[in-house]
Protein backbone atom coordinates (compact mmCIF):
# COMPACT_ATOMS: atom_id res chain seq x y z
CA UNK A 1 0.00 0.00 0.00
CA UNK A 2 1.19 3.60 -0.19
CA UNK A 3 1.40 6.48 2.53
CA UNK A 4 -1.68 7.64 1.29
CA UNK A 5 -3.36 4.60 1.71
CA UNK A 6 -1.89 3.85 4.73
CA UNK A 7 -2.80 7.06 6.26
CA UNK A 8 -6.65 6.50 5.03
CA UNK A 9 -6.50 2.86 6.70
CA UNK A 10 -5.56 4.81 9.91
CA UNK A 11 -8.37 7.38 9.50
CA UNK A 12 -10.77 5.11 9.04
CA UNK A 13 -9.61 2.89 11.72
CA UNK A 14 -9.90 6.04 14.03
CA UNK A 15 -13.30 6.65 13.21
CA UNK A 16 -14.32 3.05 13.48
CA UNK A 17 -13.00 2.74 16.97
CA UNK A 18 -14.57 6.02 18.32
CA UNK A 19 -18.17 4.68 16.50
CA UNK A 20 -17.63 1.00 18.65
CA UNK A 21 -16.79 3.21 21.85
CA UNK A 22 -20.11 4.89 21.14
CA UNK A 23 -21.99 1.79 21.70
CA UNK A 24 -21.67 2.37 25.32
CA UNK A 25 -23.49 5.69 25.33
CA UNK A 26 -26.34 3.60 23.58
CA UNK A 27 -28.75 4.28 26.69
CA UNK A 28 -28.00 8.14 26.44
CA UNK A 29 -28.85 7.96 22.88
CA UNK A 30 -32.18 5.96 23.70
CA UNK A 31 -33.29 8.62 26.26
CA UNK A 32 -32.69 11.94 23.60
CA UNK A 33 -34.58 9.54 21.12
CA UNK A 34 -37.22 9.61 23.57
CA UNK A 35 -37.29 13.15 24.54
CA UNK A 36 -37.08 14.04 20.74
CA UNK A 37 -40.01 12.09 20.23
CA UNK A 38 -42.17 13.18 22.98
CA UNK A 39 -41.74 17.28 21.82
CA UNK A 40 -42.56 16.42 17.83
CA UNK A 41 -45.02 13.51 18.68
CA UNK A 42 -46.62 15.70 21.62
CA UNK A 43 -47.46 18.87 18.57
CA UNK A 44 -44.14 20.62 19.80
CA UNK A 45 -40.85 21.17 17.67
CA UNK A 46 -37.14 20.46 18.33
CA UNK A 47 -34.56 23.13 17.80
CA UNK A 48 -30.84 22.48 16.77
CA UNK A 49 -27.82 24.51 17.07
CA UNK A 50 -23.90 24.45 16.26
CA UNK A 51 -21.12 26.18 14.75
CA UNK A 52 -19.03 25.34 11.60
CA UNK A 53 -19.51 21.31 10.87
CA UNK A 54 -22.10 21.30 14.21
CA UNK A 55 -24.39 23.73 12.16
CA UNK A 56 -24.68 21.46 8.99
CA UNK A 57 -25.08 18.81 10.80
CA UNK A 58 -28.10 20.43 12.60
CA UNK A 59 -29.66 21.61 8.94
CA UNK A 60 -29.27 17.43 8.40
CA UNK A 61 -31.28 16.48 11.29
CA UNK A 62 -33.79 18.94 10.53
CA UNK A 63 -33.94 17.94 7.13
CA UNK A 64 -34.45 14.35 8.34
CA UNK A 65 -37.23 15.01 10.61
CA UNK A 66 -39.29 17.71 8.08
CA UNK A 67 -38.81 15.45 5.20
CA UNK A 68 -38.24 11.54 5.69
CA UNK A 69 -35.49 9.84 7.17
CA UNK A 70 -36.75 6.38 6.26
CA UNK A 71 -40.55 5.87 6.38
CA UNK A 72 -43.05 7.21 4.45
CA UNK A 73 -44.67 9.69 7.20
CA UNK A 74 -46.25 12.89 8.36
CA UNK A 75 -43.53 16.32 8.72
CA UNK A 76 -42.09 16.82 12.18
CA UNK A 77 -41.47 20.16 13.30
CA UNK A 78 -37.85 20.62 13.56
CA UNK A 79 -36.01 24.00 12.78
CA UNK A 80 -32.36 24.41 12.77
CA UNK A 81 -31.41 27.82 14.02
CA UNK A 82 -27.81 28.38 12.01
CA UNK A 83 -29.25 27.99 8.69
CA UNK A 84 -31.55 31.74 8.97
CA UNK A 85 -28.39 34.05 7.73
CA UNK A 86 -30.29 37.15 7.89
CA UNK A 87 -31.12 36.47 11.80
CA UNK A 88 -27.83 35.04 12.82
CA UNK A 89 -26.53 38.28 11.38
CA UNK A 90 -29.02 41.02 12.55
CA UNK A 91 -28.50 39.19 16.49
CA UNK A 92 -24.56 39.22 15.79
CA UNK A 93 -24.37 42.69 14.84
CA UNK A 94 -26.88 44.06 16.96
CA UNK A 95 -26.45 42.04 20.22
CA UNK A 96 -23.36 40.13 19.61
CA UNK A 97 -22.60 36.44 18.18
CA UNK A 98 -22.54 35.08 21.77
CA UNK A 99 -26.90 35.56 21.10
CA UNK A 100 -27.40 34.61 17.86
CA UNK A 101 -29.01 31.49 19.26
CA UNK A 102 -30.77 32.30 22.37
CA UNK A 103 -32.61 35.02 21.02
CA UNK A 104 -34.01 32.67 18.33
CA UNK A 105 -35.16 30.36 20.85
CA UNK A 106 -36.85 33.33 22.83
CA UNK A 107 -38.55 34.04 19.92
CA UNK A 108 -39.73 30.70 18.64
CA UNK A 109 -39.43 28.03 21.84
CA UNK A 110 -42.52 26.99 23.95
CA UNK A 111 -42.78 25.06 26.62
CA UNK A 112 -42.47 21.47 25.69
CA UNK A 113 -39.93 21.96 22.56
CA UNK A 114 -37.20 20.55 22.54
CA UNK A 115 -33.65 22.33 21.98
CA UNK A 116 -30.15 19.94 20.93
CA UNK A 117 -26.87 22.08 20.82
CA UNK A 118 -24.19 20.74 18.88
CA UNK A 119 -20.55 21.30 20.38
CA UNK A 120 -17.58 19.55 19.67
CA UNK A 121 -15.73 22.17 22.49
CA UNK A 122 -19.06 21.56 24.65
CA UNK A 123 -17.94 25.54 25.80
CA UNK A 124 -19.86 27.37 22.79
CA UNK A 125 -20.90 30.47 24.31
CA UNK A 126 -23.73 31.02 21.70
CA UNK A 127 -24.83 27.14 22.33
CA UNK A 128 -24.55 27.80 26.23
CA UNK A 129 -26.63 30.92 26.31
CA UNK A 130 -28.87 29.40 24.08
CA UNK A 131 -29.42 26.50 26.50
CA UNK A 132 -29.71 29.23 29.02
CA UNK A 133 -32.70 30.74 27.47
CA UNK A 134 -34.25 27.39 26.78
CA UNK A 135 -34.42 26.68 30.10
CA UNK A 136 -36.64 29.72 31.92
CA UNK A 137 -38.84 29.05 29.20
CA UNK A 138 -39.23 24.96 29.82
CA UNK A 139 -37.69 23.72 27.06
CA UNK A 140 -35.65 20.31 27.33
CA UNK A 141 -32.24 20.75 26.54
CA UNK A 142 -29.82 18.29 24.78
CA UNK A 143 -26.10 18.63 24.70
CA UNK A 144 -24.08 16.49 22.02
CA UNK A 145 -20.50 17.30 23.13
CA UNK A 146 -16.86 15.60 22.54
CA UNK A 147 -15.51 17.02 26.08
CA UNK A 148 -16.28 16.02 29.52
CA UNK A 149 -15.36 18.39 31.25
CA UNK A 150 -17.85 20.57 28.78
CA UNK A 151 -20.10 23.49 30.69
CA UNK A 152 -23.30 21.97 27.90
CA UNK A 153 -22.56 18.95 29.93
CA UNK A 154 -23.68 20.53 33.38
CA UNK A 155 -26.45 22.37 32.11
CA UNK A 156 -28.17 20.07 29.75
CA UNK A 157 -31.18 17.95 31.18
CA UNK A 158 -29.49 15.16 28.82
CA UNK A 159 -25.98 14.99 27.44
CA UNK A 160 -24.39 13.10 24.90
CA UNK A 161 -20.50 12.83 25.51
CA UNK A 162 -18.09 11.29 22.81
CA UNK A 163 -15.48 9.07 23.63
CA UNK A 164 -13.25 10.66 21.24
CA UNK A 165 -10.70 13.39 21.16
CA UNK A 166 -10.61 14.63 17.32
CA UNK A 167 -13.08 16.73 16.16
CA UNK A 168 -13.69 14.83 12.82
CA UNK A 169 -14.58 11.70 14.99
CA UNK A 170 -16.76 13.82 17.77
CA UNK A 171 -18.25 15.13 14.67
CA UNK A 172 -18.86 11.21 13.09
CA UNK A 173 -20.27 9.76 16.14
CA UNK A 174 -22.86 13.04 16.67
CA UNK A 175 -24.07 11.96 13.22
CA UNK A 176 -24.42 8.46 13.98
CA UNK A 177 -26.09 9.28 16.93
CA UNK A 178 -28.73 11.83 15.21
CA UNK A 179 -29.47 9.14 12.58
CA UNK A 180 -30.32 7.00 15.54
CA UNK A 181 -32.94 9.47 16.97
CA UNK A 182 -34.32 10.11 14.07
CA UNK A 183 -34.88 6.76 13.51
CA UNK A 184 -36.37 5.76 16.46
CA UNK A 185 -38.96 8.80 16.60
CA UNK A 186 -39.80 8.00 13.37
CA UNK A 187 -40.67 4.35 13.98
CA UNK A 188 -42.75 5.48 17.42
CA UNK A 189 -44.65 7.55 14.47
CA UNK A 190 -45.59 4.63 12.61
CA UNK A 191 -46.81 2.58 15.35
Amino acid sequence: MSDTADEVTRLLEDSAAALSRLRQQAATIADIAEAVGDAVLGGGKLLLCGNGGSAAQCQHVAAELTGRFRLERRALSAVALPTDTSALTAVGNDYGFENIFSRQVEALARAGDALIGLSTSGSSKNVVKAFEAARGLHVKTIAFVGSKEAKLAQIADLCLTVPADNTANVQECHMAALHAVCHIVENKLSK
